[in-house]
């Protein structure tokens, strides 16, 4: 599955795209200015999108890589 794809099933489970999650990221205190802080673990993104969202381990480390700057939307 294509990068995109993982997000694009993300959106239909949890009604929250990209840009969402990178909000809720900011408000849960994970990134300033956009930008993932040093001192959030990828441990702590699944922890908070399985508690949240249910979503399993790899969507949420497609979360983590969107969140990282490791990969973009529209990514293969």
């Amino acid at each position: 599955m294509s990068f995109q794809g993982y997000l694009d099933n993300i959106q239909a489970k949890t009604g929250q795209s990209p840009e969402d999650f990178k909000q809720l990221a900011g408000q849960k205190g994970y990134t300033e200015g956009g930008v993932l802080k040093a001192t959030t673990k990828a441990g702590d993104i699944v922890k908070w999108l399985k508690e949240d969202f249910d979503l399993g381990h790899g969507h949420s480390m497609a979360v983590f890589a969107l969140l990282k700057g490791i990969k973009k939307e529209g990514d293969k």
